[in-house]
Order: structure tokens, then C-alpha cells, then sequence
């Protein structure tokens, strides 16, 4: 992990020794988001991606409010899938218009504050569709709506499928042009589509393949539409590596096969502004989730590191209560990164059941209690993500430095 530094053999985290971030935090567990790495990221985006696309982020990966704040001065826009989520997006002072909003099971308070701020909902089903018609009816506005569309391909070797075949996500789109033609009798202000096949891919021949058939997707059923279509947002999908023998997507690939396709998009869509919807790329790298050793045990021939963290705070690290099968993330002592000593650990938390794993016979320097274990690539789907209340231990904190 080469995004933070280390000075006299303690990680930095945004130039502030993590023994000094240990102490501000007290006796708590913690994340620790670096806003540089971030801004290196989005840097190197800017840098590899044709000019046409336009950046949002994705708050679910991490909605941490600072987090949001920053993104929000940094990126094109802001996607957000839930009324709380939509609170803070709107909490950072950014234009309503650069926000939208996914989810399959809106509520009515949510459609509601939505149609009020002029946020663009993405509409799961005509279902959906109906109800937002009602809505803009009582409260006399015109919202802003596209269409989430379940396209009928898949991005390949996905970690997380979301569309293809039957998925509550979206409306399949060999039903979208029945839509689009229902829209034309209602109020609402139609602007485009999303569509989104996938998350955490390493392969950029499958982001290609994807995104290639996205566009096309979005051109067919464009000739549907009862106005041009002013936005379309193609996901993201790009992945982060988290485990030995994976290694970073080539963006050079995928960078020239979307200059292609926008230079398509310009005869087929002409109004259209191109969305790229990223997340877990964005935060995931900048993040870092901090435990203190409380104990230190031998069980039959085996060291146990026992800290004050555990699956309740980081549910990913731990293997997700044993649904998959559990890798180590990287994980390093803090205090003391590099040591001519080494041990073969296991870290567990403090909970009562064996699932609380935070790493399995990992090798690392000797440490004693005290020491601080950080799990890295922690900045996505950690703190939010993670089962706080399991067993009534208290919460992690969270800083953003």
C-alpha cells in the first residue's frame, strides 16, 4: 500500500502520524480517510478519461458528511439512494440539478423531498412512475425524472451483479419504450437514462464490452423518447484490488473505447451530458480502518492479536458473517511498519462468536498491546456498511483529515 507515507516507521494518514490520530480518538476503533489520496484519484480520472465524461459520486460508498462535502466541490455531481442520503447531498451546498437519486423502494416522504429540490429521480418501475406522477400533481411541480434501465447484458466478472435477467433494480428494457410513451401523457420532465450493470471489475475488456453495449442500449431506446435525452449515466464499475494476485484496472483500454463511443453519442444524442457514476473507486484506496490490540494469546500454537475492533465495525474484512469466502485484506501494524521480526498472527475482535475475523495467519511484525492494526482499502462500504449494534459494543469513529 504505497498511497500513504510512513516517517519513522509510523503510517501517516494526510500527513498526521496515526499514533496522533490513535490518541485523538481515545479508547475507539476508527476510519481514517486521507482527502489527498482522493484527490489524487479523481486527478488521475480527469487525466485518463476522455473530457466529455462528467464525474459523479456514488454517496452510498462512503456518506461520510465531510467525505460528501468534498466530493462535492471536486466532482460533477452527486448520486444518492436514500432520503437520508439526499439530506447530506444536499447538506454540502451543491446545485440540486447535479444530484440524482436510485433506489428500487422510494417512499413517498423520499419521492416528495426529492420533486421539491429538484433532483433528478431515477425511476425504478412504472409502478414508480405513477406515483411520482401523483405527487407532482399535489404539489404542482414537474420533476425531473429518467429512466433506470435492467439491460438485457451483464458486466462480466462482476463482484456484484445489478442488472441482466430478473432484478428488482430498474425497469427491464424491453419495457422502456412503453414507458417512455405512458411518460408523454404525465407531468414530469423527462432527461434521460441510467443504466448500470455492475460493480468492482478488474477486467477492462469487460468495462468495454459493457460500456459499448450500454451506449447502443441507450441509443435504441433514445428513438423512443417523447423529448431528447439530456443525460445518460453509464455506472461505473471500475473495481479496486483488495487481494493478493489482484492488480489495478488498465484505464487506457477503457479510456480510448469511450472517446469512441462519445464521439457516437455526439450524432445519436446531441443534448446528452455523459455520467460516469463511481464510488468505490473514488474513497476505497483513501481509506483506513484502525483497531488497538487489547490482548495477545497463544491457543495451542497459535498467536491471537485481540483488538478493540472487529466484523461489527468492518463487516467486509471479516467475510461478511462467514457468507463468502474470507480473504485478508492488507493489513500492517501502524506503529510499527517494518520490523526484521515477524510473527504469524490472527486478529480477531472482541465479540463472542468465531466469526469476528479481521485476519486469518497473516505474517507481520511482533506486536504488543497497544500496538494499532490498520486494515487497509477500507474507505467503501465499511463504516456504513458494518452491523454496529451487533453485541452492544461501541461504534468506530470516523475522521476525514
Amino acid at each position: 500500500m504505497t498511497q500513504f507515507r510512513c516517517i519513522d516507521n509510523c503510517l501517516q494518514i494526510g500527513g498526521v502520524p496515526l499514533t496522533t490520530l490513535a490518541t485523538d480518538m481515545g479508547d475507539r476503533a476508527f476510519y481514517a480517510y486521507d482527502r489527498s489520496v482522493i484527490l489524487k484519484q479523481l486527478d488521475k480520472l480527469r487525466q485518463e478519461l476522455p473530457t466529455g465524461i462528467h464525474l459523479h459520486y456514488a454517496m452510498k460508498a462512503n456518506p461520510m458528511p465531510e467525505v460528501v462535502n468534498f466530493l462535492a466541490q471536486h466532482c460533477d455531481g452527486l448520486d444518492v439512494a436514500s432520503g437520508g442520503e439526499l439530506e447530506v447531498a444536499l447538506a454540502s451546498g451543491i446545485d440540486p440539478k447535479l444530484i440524482s437519486m436510485a433506489g428500487p423502494g422510494k417512499s413517498e416522504s423520499e419521492l416528495a423531498l426529492a420533486i421539491k429540490h429538484g433532483i433528478t429521480i431515477n425511476m425504478e418501475s412504472e409502478g414508480e412512475m405513477a406515483r411520482i406522477a401523483v405527487l407532482a400533481e399535489s404539489l404542482e411541480m414537474r420533476p425531473r425524472v429518467a429512466i433506470r434501465v435492467n439491460p438485457d447484458f451483464e458486466l462480466k466478472a462482476s463482484g456484484m451483479k445489478m442488472a441482466g435477467g430478473p432484478k428488482p433494480f430498474g425497469v427491464d428494457a424491453e419495457r422502456v419504450p412503453q414507458m417512455l410513451r405512458d411518460l408523454a401523457e404525465l407531468p414530469l420532465e423527462f432527461t434521460g437514462f441510467h443504466i448500470f450493470c455492475g460493480s468492482q471489475n478488474l477486467r477492462g475488456d469487460a468495462i468495454i464490452e459493457a460500456q459499448t453495449n450500454t451506449f447502443e442500449l441507450a441509443f435504441r431506446l433514445a428513438r423512443h423518447a417523447p423529448t431528447p435525452v439530456k443525460s445518460l449515466n453509464i455506472g461505473g464499475g471500475l473495481g479496486v484490488p483488495y487481494f493478493p494476485g489482484e492488480s489495478r484496472i488498465e484505464l487506457s483500454g477503457v479510456s480510448e473505447n469511450l472517446e469512441a463511443q462519445l464521439q457516437r453519442a455526439k450524432q445519436e444524442l446531441p443534448d446528452a451530458e455523459i455520467v460516469m457514476e463511481l464510488g468505490r473507486y473514488l474513497v476505497a484506496e483513501a481509506g483506513v480502518y484502525v483497531s488497538r490490540v487489547v490482548d495477545k494469546k497463544v491457543s495451542r500454537g497459535e498467536t491471537f492479536l485481540i483488538t478493540n475492533g472487529g466484523l461489527h465495525h468492518h463487516l467486509a474484512a471479516s467475510g461478511n458473517f462467514g457468507q463468502v469466502i474470507r480473504k485478508n485484506y492488507p493489513v500492517c501494524i501502524g506503529n510499527r511498519v517494518v520490523s526484521d521480526q515477524h510473527e504469524l498472527v490472527n486478529i480477531v475482535g472482541p465479540l463472542c462468536t468465531p466469526l469476528d475475523i479481521l485476519a486469518d495467519k497473516m505474517s507481520l511484525p511482533v506486536a504488543e498491546i497497544g500496538d494499532l492494526i490498520v486494515i487497509f482499502q477500507s474507505g467503501a462500504y465499511g463504516y456504513s456498511a458494518s452491523p454496529h449494534n451487533f453485541l452492544s459494543h461501541p461504534a468506530p469513529g470516523e475522521i476525514f483529515v
